[in-house]
Parts: C-alpha cells; structure tokens; sequence
C-alpha cells in the first residue's frame, strides 16, 4: 500500500495501460488521468478513446484530454487544485512544460522503456533492438526540460531475445515500467531513493521513426538488416524492390559465417531457400516476403509463384 499517494497519470497507448492499472490496484489515488485526444483509427477510421482512457473510464477516473498543454491555464489550474504529490507519465506523447515539471514535490516521474542514458527519444524500444542490443530496460526517472535527461530513480533489465521483434518485448516492458513505477514513487517520498545523474557522454538517441528507416541496405551486414527488421516492426518494416516494385522483407534470418558469397542485394535460390547477399560477404536468409499487392507469404511460395533467378538483384 502507499498511504494514498495522490497522483495524476499521464498517458495514452496500450504501452501505458498497465502502469496506470498497477497504480489503481497498488491503491494510489489516482485523481485524475491525462491522455491524448481520440483519434480516427483502424480501417472504418472511427473516433476510438485512447487504451488509457478506456481503463480510465472502467475504473471510474475522470479523464482530460487537452489538445495542448503547454500555455492551457484550464488545465494547469486543475491540476493546481489537485496539488498532486507526484505527477506519473508514461508514453504520454507530449512535451511537458516547466509549470507542470515544478508542480509536485515529487516531480513528474517518467517511465521510460531503455536503460538510460542509452537510447533517449521516442522509440527506444524499436531502436534497442534496430542496434542489436541482447538487453534492454526500463528507467523511471525525474523529468526535466531535456529529453530524457532528468535524474534516474531505478532501473530494472530485460533481456532481449532472438526471436524478439518490438511487438514482442513490448508487452514485457509495459509491465516491468509499471512494476518499476509501483516500487519508485513510495520510495522516492520515503527518501529511500537516491536520484542519479544521467552521464551525457554516454547517451545514445533513439528518434521518432521515418518511412526510410525501412528501407534495407544491402551494404549493410546480414545481422544488421536482420536486427532492423525486428526492431522496426510493425511500421516501418523492412521494405526494398524486386522488379521495380515495392517489396517487404517480413521474416529472415542471418546465416552463420562461410555461406557461399553472394553479391549485396543479389537473390540466390539454393535446395530451396532464398538468400540475399549482403554487406561484408555476409548472407540473409528470407523467410517471408510480401510483394506489392499481394499477402505475406513463405519464401519456398515467393520462390515457386514469382521464379526469380539466382543474380537477380533486390532494390531495383
């Protein structure tokens, strides 16, 4: 129990659900929710509330949904009514500002899914594994004006698997940043916690994602593309051409050291399997593909529908 800690929880995608329901059960009183305004989604793009907002509404938390905050005197006079002892964020999508930093004694403490200073930025997750990292994190953390720079609190490991892609860690370091936040805030107000500063030297970014993140470069190793491919799922992808078409690269794997030299972005059909060539004699094996216009399929049926030739080179 944590003697009712007054909060308010900032947040809006399925990443932050279960942070703010560890609070509501761990019994935090929970005033008041803050979420992103709905958006159009899905195929229908209908008006849909945010996955914070729903468990909001379930658990019966008033919920606000500012379109700015940053010079919005309703909303900061509401959380001055609140006076909250501390002020949760976890993957809120806003910048906070300085009057809402300085409003809790106990700061606004932020959730963030790497182990910092690595990977600083929106998408950290995606960005660990894209750099081939075996171990992420979460950091909770005091935010200040910087990106991710404030002062750490607690830092708890996650290991990253072969087969993990950010869709399937995601899950996992949703509930370690909330089991992480639950331990934090008691300890922060009882001064069991002592903040630590971020060394800077050793920051690395992880920016918000492009389109071209997904494009492959051949050039580039076979563990490479591979680590992207994980890391940039479900959007950007990894995504070249095969005949002057758009062509996404689903599923692959690198193969050991010694494979036959292909060419970068050159095809090989071998006893089946579809390799590519790729940087420092280096080969990936293709496992699904999705040519444009079409669904995702095995290779053995890309092999067998489209008959491409060994030497045939992807990215033209």
């Amino acid at each position: 129990m944590t003697d009712a800690m007054r909060v308010v929880f900032c947040g809006t995608p399925q990443f932050a659900v279960p942070s703010l329901r560890a609070l509501l059960d761990h019994g935090f009183d929970v005033r008041l929710v803050v979420s992103q305004p709905d958006r159009p989604s899905g195929r229908g793009m209908q008006v849909t509330p945010t996955p914070v907002k729903q468990l909001a509404l379930e658990r019966g938390v008033e919920v606000v949904q500012p379109e700015k905050i940053k010079n919005n005197l309703e909303f900061r006079a509401q959380l001055e009514q609140i006076a909250p002892e501390a002020i949760v964020v976890v993957a809120y999508g806003r910048i906070i500002p300085l009057w809402m930093i300085n409003l809790p004694p106990l700061g606004n403490i932020n959730g963030h899914a790497s182990l910092l200073p690595k990977f600083r930025g929106a998408a950290p997750i995606q960005w660990a594994i894209a750099m081939g990292e075996t171990v992420t994190g979460t950091t909770t953390m005091r935010i200040d004006a910087g990106l991710d720079t404030g002062d750490m609190l607690l830092k708890r490991e996650l290991p990253i698997l072969p087969e993990d892609t950010a869709v399937t860690i995601m899950p996992r370091l949703a509930d370690l940043t909330a089991e992480a936040l639950v331990e934090t805030l008691p300890a922060l107000k009882a001064a069991r916690i002592q903040p630590q500063k971020q060394n800077d030297t050793e920051a690395t970014l992880a920016p918000i994602l492009k389109k071209e993140d997904g494009l492959i470069s051949f050039e580039r190793t076979a563990t490479e593309i591979w680590n992207r491919l994980r890391g940039f799922q479900p959007w950007p992808g990894a995504f070249t051409k095969f005949r002057g078409r758009s062509f996404s690269v689903t599923a692959a794997r690198p193969l050991p050291s010694g494979t036959a030299v292909i060419d970068p972005g050159a095809l090989r059909i071998d006893c089946g399997q579809l390799l590519v060539g790729c940087g420092q004699l280096s080969t990936l094996e293709l496992l699904e593909v999705q040519p444009e216009g079409k669904k995702r399929m095995a290779a053995k049926d890309f092999i067998n529908g489209y008959r491409p030739q060994s030497g045939e080179k992807l990215g033209q």
